[in-house]
This record gives C-alpha cells, sequence and structure tokens, in this order.
C-alpha cells in the first residue's frame, strides 16, 4: 500500500468516527430537548452557536491548516468533540440552554475543523493530473461520512432509549478519544503546510470561482436544513405520532442513502463515458431538486397523505441533493490551488456553515410559524437561487 493511500485511509477513519458522533450528537440534542417540552424555535436555537462557530471555524481553520499543517487541525478537531461530548455528561440540573450552547459551539468548531482538514487534504493526495481519480476519492470520502452521519442519527437515538443522555454521551467521548491517540500517532505530519506562511488577509477568497460556487453552496445547504434540522424530526414526532426509534431509524437511512449516491455520484453524472463535470453540471442538476421540492409543498398543502408524500418524496429529494452536494464538493477541490489549499476550501466550507446557520434558524422559525409546508417552499427557492448562481460557474473546473 502507498503512501498516499494509506493516508487517505487514515483521513478518511478520522472523518468516520468523527460523523458517527456529531450525527448521533444531533439527534440526541433534538429528540431529548423536545422530550423536555423545548419548542422547535427553542430546539434550533440550541444548535445556533453551533452553526455561527461552524461560519468562523471554516474562515480561521483555513488560515490555520496552511499554517500548521491539517493534520494538526483535524487532532484539533478530535479533541474538542471530546471535550464537547464530556460538556454535556452533567447533572440535569445544570443542563441549561447557555451550557447546552456552549457545547454545540465547541462541537461545531470541532466538525468544521475536522471536514476542512479531511477535504482538504484529498487535495495533495491525488496527483495534478488526476481529476478523474481525484472526483471519485471526495466523492468516496464524501458518500461514506453521509453514510455514517445517518447510522449516527440512529445510533443517537438507540443510545438515548438504551443508556440515558448521559451515558450516551460519554461512551461516544471515551471511543472518540481513542482514535484522537491513534490519529497523533500515524496522521503524516505537516499534511498541507504552505510552503509561504499565509497572512491573516489572505481568509477572503480572491477567486472568481470559488466565491460563485460558494454561494451556490451557501444556498444548497440552507434548503436542505430549512425542513431537515428541526422541521421534520418534530413534524414526525408531534403530527404523525412517531416515536424517537422510528423518527431516528427513517432520519438515518436518509442519511445512509444519501451518501451511498454521493459515493456512487461519478457513475451516475456520466464520468465512465465522458470528461469530468464542470460548473454548468451544477446548474442541470440543481433544476429538478428545486421542481421536486417545490411540488412536495404544494401536495402537503393540498392536502395529499403526508406519511406518503414525506416518505416518498424525501427519498427522492435526497438522491437529488446528494448529487448536487457531491458535484459541489469535487468541484471546490478541483478549484482550490495546491498551496494553502485550506484556505480557499475553509472560505467554502464557511459559505456551507452559512447556509446551514441559515436553514437551522428559518426551520424552527418557519416550522413554529406555518408549518412543514412552507419550510419546503422555502427550500425550493433556496435551490433554485443555487442553481442561478451555478449559471456563472467556469464550463471547465480548473485550479
Amino acid at each position: 500500500m502507498n503512501s498516499a493511500v494509506r493516508q487517505y485511509l487514515l483521513v478518511t477513519g478520522n472523518y468516520w468516527a468523527f460523523t458517527l458522533t456529531d450525527g448521533a450528537l444531533r439527534m440526541l440534542v433534538v429528540l431529548h430537548f423536545h422530550q423536555l417540552g423545548y419548542t422547535p424555535l427553542q430546539v434550533a436555537m440550541l444548535f445556533l452557536f453551533y452553526e455561527i462557530f461552524g461560519v468562523v471555524t471554516n474562515l480561521v481553520g483555513g488560515w490555520l491548516g496552511a499554517r500548521l499543517g491539517l493534520n494538526r487541525t483535524m487532532n484539533l478537531g478530535l479533541v474538542l468533540q471530546v471535550g464537547a461530548l464530556a460538556m454535556l455528561a452533567v447533572p440535569a440540573a445544570l443542563l441549561t440552554v447557555p451550557w447546552v450552547m456552549a457545547a454545540q459551539a465547541l462541537s461545531g468548531i470541532a466538525k468544521d475543523l475536522n471536514k476542512m482538514s479531511a477535504k482538504g487534504s484529498l487535495k495533495l493526495l491525488v496527483p495534478a493530473g488526476e481529476q478523474a481519480r481525484l472526483y471519485r476519492w471526495v466523492a468516496l470520502l464524501t458518500g461514506s461520512k453521509n453514510a455514517l452521519k445517518g447510522l449516527g442519527f440512529f445510533l443517537g437515538a438507540l443510545l438515548l432509549a438504551g443508556l440515558g443522555f448521559d451515558g450516551a454521551v460519554l461512551a461516544m467521548a471515551g471511543a472518540l478519544a481513542l482514535v484522537w491517540l491513534g490519529s497523533l500517532a500515524w496522521l503524516k505530519a505537516d499534511l498541507g503546510k504552505a510552503k509561504a506562511k499565509p497572512k491573516f488577509r489572505d481568509l477572503l477568497s480572491k477567486s472568481a470561482a470559488i466565491n460563485r460556487l460558494s454561494a451556490a453552496r451557501l444556498f444548497l445547504f440552507g434548503a436542505r436544513d430549512v425542513w431537515f434540522v428541526v422541521a421534520l424530526p418534530v413534524f414526525l414526532a408531534d403530527q404523525l405520532g412517531w416515536g424517537h426509534a422510528g423518527i431516528g431509524a427513517f432520519l438515518a437511512l436518509w442519511i445512509i442513502g444519501y451518501g451511498a449516491v454521493q459515493a456512487l455520484a461519478p457513475a451516475i453524472t456520466g464520468l465512465r463515458s465522458g470528461p469530468v463535470p464542470d460548473g454548468r453540471a451544477a446548474f442541470g442538476w440543481a433544476l429538478p431538486l428545486a421542481a421536486l421540492t417545490a411540488g412536495l409543498a404544494a401536495a402537503l398543502w393540498a392536502g395529499w397523505p403526508a406519511q406518503a408524500v414525506l416518505v416518498a418524496g424525501l427519498l427522492a429529494f435526497g438522491v437529488l441533493f446528494a448529487l448536487n452536494s457531491a458535484l459541489h464538493s469535487y468541484l471546490i477541490v478541483s478549484y482550490a490551488r495546491e498551496d494553502g489549499v485550506s484556505l480557499d476550501v475553509g472560505f467554502y466550507y464557511m459559505a456551507n456553515a452559512g447556509g446551514r446557520l441559515l436553514g437551522t434558524v428559518l426551520s424552527g422559525a418557519i416550522y413554529q410559524a406555518w408549518g412543514l409546508p412552507a419550510c419546503l417552499a422555502v427550500s425550493a427557492a433556496f435551490v433554485a437561487l443555487a442553481a442561478l448562481v451555478s449559471l456563472a460557474l467556469p464550463r471547465h473546473a480548473a485550479a
């Protein structure tokens, strides 16, 4: 096994372990605090700092990765997640909203350090001329990560039922600490460290292609989270009477299927029969996603059976969203500069975190005021905006 493949497997293993705890923690917090009587908007606010600090972390984390190396930022993300989990293992009287928001802030910092490090590493592990290989590696990393995030949703619901909230977070903290120790020992030093020390003013991207792709990413992920983060699990519990295990299993299967489609995206989007996708492919795949989401909103407003619409429609949404996300993930790694790759990747994932922040807040607020159909209508509008921005992306992916 050559060095590049070995490092790819280490990066992927770190990312997988982190993602399991991240998905499980998200489901634990949503279900536990909804059970305690929190409103949808209050539950959404618990994740506010998670998303805000994700925006900041991607921007500053890209600069840190270029100066210190992506191995260090990845390991820092792992140990911060261990700390965030440990913060939640306190007596119920101390588990106040500010305390949970602080723990979520730490988790948000950890998640985006880990993601930025993993995605940025691929640019350095694949030779410059092998764009098809780069697309496959990015798709495999992203798809497997999301499949495991779905498994994490199910794991969170299972741990909550079996160990309770405190036991669940302590078990995950212990397991992730072991992964962190292994990463310290085996991950290559100085991976992704820039040859010239970047200045702090270099944080903002000077590439028009990356700026446009980042804007499209913001709207794309805002479109997902505006219904997925708070509105959907609360609707399933309150309106359809689903239990915690059923909600966790459905969302887990959705994310697992979404991840599987992402891993297969190179074949589905025509890599075997043609060149690697360019920026216009992002526009072409966004259009059917916008139409589908608008149709789901209309079906719910028209009074069609909600359970059938959501189960069938959101599975279709998952397939189309996965292809859009995989294309974006490939394009950012392709567009990024090789020296100081984390600066460009960090800026892009700052926009990704901004979309999640916008979607999370709107998910609780819109659902509480107007219900799930309104969340889906806003989602459709966001996807349409992502498609319009994608029209301005380059036809050919260039470094």
